[in-house]
């Protein structure tokens, strides 16, 4: 695979990680990451304390082209991320003048709750909302979204122009009905003739049969194709 820019994803919040609410973001930036050809390559689920965002964020925006965390930003006294990253970036909270009267689109009285939206770290820059009106946030190579997920995807949308990616991540895959137990060795002898590219093998019970879904990856279609026809004739022979 090329060396291609490198991303994490920190999904933010205490209630991701008593199983109260299950994440839906990461599938979506995992696949829109890939088809900008840019690796998503880390993910975390950490809870709502400034101190533990704040040092996550700081060790995987020095390993990583791009972080991306989402969830947060509300109007509530849990919503602490903005004041994470501030301390991550050691900047102070202001209240940014344009992310006030974006808020003010939606009619509703800008009370202390909802002028906390409009906070956000000093040198900061908005992103989008086209859905509920209160922005994210970019500071730095730190993205900062919503944990809804229909307005995490739009916020996505509004910036993913900016991204500089490489080459597209394809894959595809084979599902082959044996223990991976069995498959083991000579999807081993596979992986290691064709350091290219990436094989992955993921195990399931369906039907009442063992098996695993073997995926290969890589920015060129061609040699994902190869490697992918040289599984079936090894695992698969009879097809």
């Amino acid at each position: 695979m090329t060396d291609n820019p490198t991303a994490a994803v920190l999904i933010i919040g205490n209630e991701i990680l008593s199983g109260k609410t299950q994440d839906a973001n990461l599938k979506f930036l995992g696949e829109s990451l890939a088809r900008l050809g840019i690796g998503l390559v880390e993910a975390r689920v950490i809870r709502d304390e400034p101190a533990v965002i704040a040092a996550v964020v700081n060790e995987c925006r020095a390993r990583h082209t791009y972080v991306f965390t989402t969830g947060g930003i509300g109007p509530t006294h849990d919503d602490l991320t903005a004041e994470s990253i501030a301390l991550a970036f050691g900047v102070p909270l202001v209240v940014d003048e344009d992310a006030r009267r974006r808020i003010g689109r939606g009619g509703r009285d800008l009370n202390p709750a909802r002028l906390k939206m409009a906070t956000v770290p000093e040198g900061a820059s908005l992103i989008d909302n086209p859905v509920s009106h209160a922005p994210g946030f970019k500071i730095g190579n730190v993205y900062v979204m919503a944990g809804i997920p229909a307005v995490a995807r739009a916020m996505f949308g509004a910036i993913e122009h900016e991204l500089r990616g490489g080459d597209p991540i394809l894959s595809a895959s084979v599902d082959v009905f044996e223990r991976e137990g069995d498959i083991a060795a000579p999807l081993d002898a596979i992986a290691r003739r064709h350091g290219d590219v990436e094989i992955g093998s993921y195990p399931f019970a369906r039907d009442g049969r063992f098996g695993a879904c073997l995926v290969v990856r890589g920015t060129d279609r061609a040699r994902i194709e190869a490697v992918l026809a040289e599984i079936r004739a090894t695992l698969l022979p009879d097809g």
